[in-house]
């Protein structure tokens, strides 16, 4: 099936059809995602009363339960304020596939109001099916990355994009250019929490380098080395944002407990600091 084509089937009745650019989105066109979040503001519900005699517990999830409305007010309030700067600009997000970066692309997508895709789910659409794809793979490894290059030559060519762009967008030079026609990003999460996820769920990596059926043990060395030929690819990216480094941020001491939307607002202060570093660069190349 034609990357043109699929895209195109992904994306009709769009719901902002007021940011979209009538030259790059056909009006067929729509949104391909559903947000599933743990943000829980809801400006039309009335607050909660709660007892004056409930327990500290109680103290505990009602100071949760605001901590959460706080952060989302905030993550509004900063996407607002970086969207005049980005101009229609797509974000990539680069890095190990895992549920962290899943999720922080689908939330950007709905903060930004912009459309979200997984280029590696493209390529397996493309090829029919992720087994297909697989095994495409590994008979033909130059159609696979050639595939790989064409999903990424389509979203880029595109405005408005949230991508999860896979492991073969940074190995080769030419889709490492294909990225610089927007904002890419590194998602930098520890391999222990990839190869636990993926041993939980076999589609998050596309790679038949991987043994899905192995331990634990086993799949975290195929990562390491897998993420030693990646790495040099990653940090080509623009900014990198780190799970480690924002659980430090933050006080955590267990990575867990770093929130989807706690990593996207780092991402956005990233996306942030990129646009004014552009916009300075942009001004001073202006005649005086």
């Amino acid at each position: 099936m034609e990357m043109t084509t699929i895209l195109r089937s992904s994306l009709t009745n769009p719901p902002f059809t007021a940011h979209l650019s009538p030259s790059k989105f056909p009006r067929s066109f729509s949104t391909p995602f559903r947000l599933r979040t743990s943000l829980s503001f809801s400006p039309s519900l009335p607050p909660k009363s709660f007892p004056t005699n409930c327990s500290v517990s109680d103290d505990t999830t009602s100071s949760t339960n605001v901590a959460s409305v706080d952060l989302s007010i905030a993550l509004k309030k900063k996407a607002t304020d970086v969207s005049a700067d980005l101009r229609g600009t797509s974000i990539f997000l680069v890095g190990m596939n895992n549920s962290v970066k899943s999720s922080l692309g689908m939330l950007l997508a709905d903060l930004f109001r912009y459309y979200y895709f997984d280029s590696d789910a493209l390529v397996s659409e493309a090829a029919g099916g992720e087994s297909a794809a697989i095994s495409l793979k590994e008979s033909d490894e130059k159609g696979f990355r050639e595939s790989e290059t064409e999903v990424l030559k389509q979203l880029s060519s595109m405005g408005r994009l949230v991508v999860c762009a896979g492991d073969g967008a940074v190995q080769n030079s030419t889709n490492l250019a294909l990225l610089r026609h927007g904002i890419s990003i590194w998602i930098d999460v520890p391999l222990e929490m990839v190869a636990k996820g993926i041993i939980g769920n076999k589609s998050l990596l596309l790679s038949s380098e991987i043994t899905i059926s192995g331990s634990y043990s086993e799949v975290l060395s195929q990562l390491m080395a897998l993420y030693e030929d990646m790495r040099r690819g990653y940090a080509t990216a623009d900014a990198t944002v780190s799970l480690q480094k924002v659980a430090y941020q933050l006080g955590y001491e267990d990575m867990d407990a770093v929130t989807t939307e706690d990593i996207t607002m780092e991402v956005l202060k990233e996306i942030e600091r990129l646009t004014r570093v552009k916009k300075m660069m942009e001004a001073a190349a202006r005649p005086f």
